[in-house]
């Protein structure tokens, strides 16, 4: 045996055992004649230790160690003199009776512990190494936890596990598709899937009726700190199911995560807020409602004066910043420039301090007088000692610059607290989004998300107001999971792609498979997906989702340990019939 026991699992009570240990020496010290060694595996740490009247073969075995070699060690457990309340271990440590090397290591780039050296790119290039690590793993040891968690419960409500196929046709909605060159059909490819969508509607036209699958996922995107090329998803399908129906069970499951995992227990329903109040009250479809700083539309109050900026925007919208009207005009600036940076793309910030001694200063009050910034107070529901922000412009345009605004003030103020979780659903999307360039609608969520009953006959007379049977599941300003209630009827999908600019033909060569499925009986269905990696995330109290995967990729899309994307042999491309023409440099 390599082992008799794990580096975590010793205590006071084997004292006297002979043991046998294996690990990685995480750090060596020579302290007199003594030499300590401390010895980790994936369960924890403990001490070893070699006195002076050692042989002299294991003095030199010990004298040849390194950080991160992996040795044996055979020993009897000691009680410690200086314990280590902070170690598991700590009560106890191993006197060496015989070590053995296993395998010797290089001096590792950087330091394998928790406040560790390494840059981001050196450990992503070392990602194996970066593992060791105890913070990073432990995100992964949550992961597998979670995905049990997800298991079980799903188990319970009669889901059926199901895998789908990686390698499917290419569809034109949404992100990019990654694509895969055919050696058997040449000129032909396979796309990775973005999502399992029209597999698991097949999936319920075969009667399934529950389906989930914790399923990868491929889109060809610009990435983020919540995204990656490749990433999870927790994936369902539920038939004879309305919009309430999945709301239920997946707040279900999100409540006996948090029960489960983090020993939460979340007891009040989540909020559901229409897409339209979102925007209306936070500036944004993911709101964080953690915090109050809602919006306030001044437009009224604020026009047909001497201020131009004003007069004329299409909206002027304001925030109160509690406790804040001490802010320098450092801090003031800072907040402009934070609004005025290319991403937010705001022309100018106004302010207005409501001071402690009922006085009002604003950057702009040389164009109104004290009654009307008295006015902007009220409407806003100020009080001594708070701070109005203030930014006006096309209405969504603002709203979502305010938005931006909202959450960086929050963050000034600490009231982002990651311990603190508040779960919503957004619901009643709008089904289609105008895009200017193209002149044509595009699927807001995807071709295949119902429209509204209600809202139906708007389809012939004025799409843009259709809502959607699709909702959204936040958490602290986190769009955790999506999805909607499906279309299941031919003619109705029909005038769905029709709408999207597609013609018949082009329809059939898409989608005729799924078309052709509903002719044959497919039952009312509909369903969600969770982002597995943004859940674990949220989870472990994280920004990104990069260190809750294993081998993730950089902000560039590549995987510096493997090099990848990287060329492929020219005997590749011949037997796949492709020819590589690289964009011309500009």
């Amino acid at each position: 045996m390599y082992r008799t026991h794990t580096c975590g699992e010793l205590r006071i009570d084997h004292v006297g055992n002979e043991v046998t240990l294996s690990g990685w020496v995480q750090r060596l010290r020579r302290l007199g004649g003594m030499t300590f060694i401390d010895l980790r595996d994936r369960y924890g740490i403990t001490q070893l230790v070699l006195d002076e009247k050692a042989p002299g073969d294991l003095k030199k075995n010990v004298d040849g160690l390194g950080r991160e070699f992996v040795i044996q060690v055979k020993g009897v457990v000691l009680e410690r003199q200086s314990k280590n309340p902070k170690m598991d271990t700590g009560d106890v440590e191993i006197d060496i009776r015989s070590l053995k090397t296993l395998s010797p290591s290089l001096v590792p780039p950087f330091t394998i512990q928790t406040d560790t050296d390494g840059g981001d790119e050196l450990r992503m290039k070392y990602r194996y190494l970066d593992l060791r690590r105890k913070v990073v793993r432990e995100n992964l040891v949550l992961r597998s936890k979670m995905a049990i968690a997800i298991r079980n419960y799903l188990d319970s409500q009669n889901f059926i596990e199901t895998e789908t196929p990686v390698l499917i046709k290419s569809t034109p909605e949404g992100a990019r598709d990654f694509v895969v060159p055919s050696r058997m059909s040449p000129g032909e490819f396979y796309a990775l899937p973005q999502s399992p969508q029209q597999l698991k509607q097949l999936l319920m036209v075969a009667g399934f009726d529950r389906y989930y699958q914790i399923v990868k996922c491929f889109r060809d995107e610009d990435l983020r700190a919540d995204r990656q090329p490749e990433f999870t998803q927790i994936d369902c399908e539920m038939s004879f199911a309305e919009q309430a129906d999945v709301l239920n069970t997946f707040e279900g499951l999100t409540k006996h995560l948090f029960k489960a995992i983090k020993g939460i227990e979340l007891t009040e329903e989540f909020p559901r807020i229409p897409y339209a109040e979102a925007m209306e009250k936070y500036g944004s479809d993911k709101p964080d409602i953690r915090f109050g700083m809602l919006f306030n539309d001044i437009t009224k109050l604020v026009q047909n004066r001497d201020f131009n900026v004003f007069n004329t925007a299409e909206y002027v919208v304001a925030v109160c910043a509690e406790n804040c009207a001490g802010y320098s005009r450092k801090q003031l600036d800072a907040l402009t420039n934070f609004v005025k940076k290319p991403q937010i793309g705001a022309r100018g910030l106004v302010y207005m301090k409501y001071n402690e001694d009922g006085s009002y200063k604003s950057s702009v009050d040389k164009f109104y007088t004290e009654e009307d910034l008295k006015s902007w107070a009220e409407a806003c529901n100020a009080k001594p000692g708070d701070l109005l922000l203030i930014l006006s412009g096309e209405k969504e345009k603002t709203q979502n610059q305010m938005g931006e605004l909202r959450l960086e003030m929050a963050r000034q103020l600490g009231l982002r607290d990651k311990n603190t979780f508040k779960p919503l659903w957004v619901v009643d999307f709008p089904l289609l989004e105008w895009d200017e360039e193209t002149q044509r609608f595009y699927a807001m969520h995807h071709p295949f998300t119902s429209p509204k009953p209600e809202d139906i006959p708007l389809l012939d007379t004025d799409p843009g107001k259709v809502n959607a049977n699709a909702y959204d599941l936040v958490i602290n300003g986190v769009e955790i999971g999506g999805g909607s209630v499906r279309i299941f009827e031919s003619g109705l999908q029909a005038k769905m792609f029709k709408l999207l600019g597609f013609t018949p033909e082009q329809a059939e060569a898409q989608f005729g498979f799924l078309m052709n499925a509903f002719k044959y009986g497919a039952p009312p269905h509909a369903g969600i997906a969770f982002g597995f990696d943004r859940l674990v995330s949220l989870f472990a109290g994280l920004d990104s989702i990069r260190d809750v995967i294993a081998f993730p990729k950089n902000n560039s899309g590549r995987d510096v340990m493997m090099d990848a994307p990287s060329p492929v042999s020219d005997e590749q491309l011949t037997e796949l019939a492709l020819q590589i023409k690289l964009p011309e440099a500009k």
